[in-house]
């Protein structure tokens, strides 16, 4: 069999949500999307999820074209989203550009996916630089290696540079990096979704009010 028709084998061969599923009473959903958010969160890391902290970030360039990778969350409060990177990286450049974003969360543990948009605001150099204090060396050197997103020579290039950076950030843990920023994204809206072996899936979607005080909740068809 050649390689194509052995991918379209397991493809097709794969399967969603055989196990027993978690149910979304969404009569006891809060009010507003971040107690659930947090709810949901610690369900799926008792649930055995694998670093249910990764998500998606979705931004677009300078020609509307989309863009899409995934990241960590760093914390999620009355503020909203927060997570961190280059300012000079190609999501940096995005976001400064264009502030409007999105971020997703899956996991398949539990069945369920949570899609979140807003507006995007870099945090101040006392809060970005807080926030590479608390991680790890290799968190640091890392963002002491830079240059993110641009275009790499060879491997060993890259392999001297973090030999460096990882030296420095050893013997310099309060080593600055100038273009480490840290961001949160204030949600407008944000969608539940609890995934259903029968495909009666339940969305709950939450939007801002016109006044910014409150939420909106209605259910989508799935």
């Amino acid at each position: 069999m050649d390689q194509i028709g052995e991918f379209q084998d397991v493809l097709h061969s794969l399967r969603v949500w055989d196990g027993p599923l978690p149910g979304f009473d969404v009569g006891a959903a809060p009010a507003e999307p971040l107690a659930l958010f947090r709810e949901w969160f610690l369900h799926a890391a008792a649930a055995g999820q694998a670093e249910p902290h990764t998500m998606s970030l979705a931004t677009v360039d300078g020609a509307g074209r989309p863009d899409v990778r995934t990241l960590m969350l760093h914390d999620a409060d009355g503020h909203g989203w927060h997570f961190a990177s280059h300012s000079t990286s190609a999501k940096g450049r995005q976001l400064a550009g264009h502030p409007e974003a999105a971020l997703g969360f899956y996991w398949p543990a539990v069945a369920r996916q949570i899609r979140i948009r807003g507006r995007v605001t870099p945090c101040g150099p006392e809060e970005s630089r807080a926030d590479l204090a608390v991680r790890s060396r290799g968190a640091l050197a890392a963002a002491l290696t830079g240059r993110q997103s641009e275009v790499l020579g060879s491997v060993q290039e890259l392999a001297e540079a973090s030999a460096a950076a990882w030296e420095r950030a050893g013997a310099e843990p309060d080593a600055p990096a100038p273009t480490w920023t840290r961001y949160v994204l204030a949600a407008e809206e944000a969608e539940f979704f609890q995934g259903d072996a029968a495909r009666r899936h339940i969305r709950l979607r939450y939007r801002r009010t016109e006044d910014g005080t409150g939420w909106t909740r209605e259910l989508l068809w799935p």
